[in-house]
């Protein structure tokens, strides 16, 4: 088991699904001593639970799950079987990578709180990896919990539908106005100075929405792989079909804003200057 102590109030458990869009694994937080509340539950791997139930030793209250891509919430439904504990989160409407065995007990949205006596945790709906993002933030050790909205050691893939540009970065500015020392992402190890880490985040993709329109004006109208090659020039070919995800968010947040037009009939993004 690889768990860690980050606060007097929080540890995290590190499931064993190291990957390209995992990082070192999932990370599974459990807050407090006593009433324990679990967030993001992980894989459906039978070891991974075993660890937290180890962990948890009999004290689990609650199952907080961030989002329901796979590598987060089918843990959900296995801790639940064992130990009964009321599984809390927000259904998604689209299927595609979804799971599909994601039944909460209780819809969570935005500013609801869950009280224990030794900690308060806030839900703060944060939109744009996916539809149904929620992030987690602990008052009194002023730390968000951001699952996929927020990764340590790499940036998170945005994809449409679900996944959507404009929400994902005004989402980040509404993270800014909380009082945050602290960032535990869902994958990668604990953040230090979340301002300056979301700042980066906002900046980065701004200026890849600025190389986006750079490469659109100068083609006047393009497809998703002519443009990736030139707006993704800086990253590895072998990783252009992820980027093609992101590529297309910005294109689709563009079109919103009136700068490109998309043509159905051969999936091109034309220039509106």
């Amino acid at each position: 088991m690889r768990i860690k102590k980050l606060t007097e109030r929080v540890k995290c458990i590190t499931a064993n699904n190291p990957g390209i869009m995992t990082g070192p694994g999932t990370n599974t937080y459990l807050i407090g001593k006593n009433n324990i509340t679990v967030i993001d539950p992980g894989p459906a791997s039978a070891e991974h639970v075993d660890d937290i139930l180890v962990a948890c030793d009999g004290r689990l209250k609650q199952i907080l799950v961030t989002h329901t891509h796979m590598d987060h919430s089918p843990g959900a439904k296995l801790l639940n079987e064992v130990t009964s504990a009321p599984v809390m989160g927000m259904t998604s409407t689209y299927k595609k990578n979804q799971d599909q065995s994601f039944r909460p007990d209780k819809t969570l949205l935005d500013k609801d709180q869950i009280k224990e006596t030794e900690y308060t945790i806030t839900t703060v709906h944060t939109p744009g990896h996916a539809s149904n993002h929620l992030c987690f933030f602990l008052e009194e050790d002023k730390l968000i919990f951001t699952g996929d909205h927020i990764m340590n050691g790499s940036t998170v893939v945005i994809i449409p539908p679900d996944g959507n540009m404009r929400d994902y970065l005004s989402s980040l500015k509404s993270i800014k106005k909380l009082d945050l020392q602290f960032i535990a992402p869902g994958h990668g190890a604990l953040m230090e100075n979340p301002n300056k880490a979301i700042d980066w985040i906002i900046e980065h993709r701004l200026s890849r929405e600025a190389k986006v329109i750079e490469a659109l004006s100068m083609l006047s109208k393009a497809n998703l792989d002519d443009l990736v090659k030139i707006v993704y020039r800086d990253v590895n070919q072998n990783l252009y079909t992820i980027a093609k995800y992101s590529l297309e968010a910005h294109l689709i947040k563009l079109e919103c804003e009136g700068i490109v037009q998309y043509e159905k009939t051969d999936n091109t993004y034309i220039w509106l200057d």
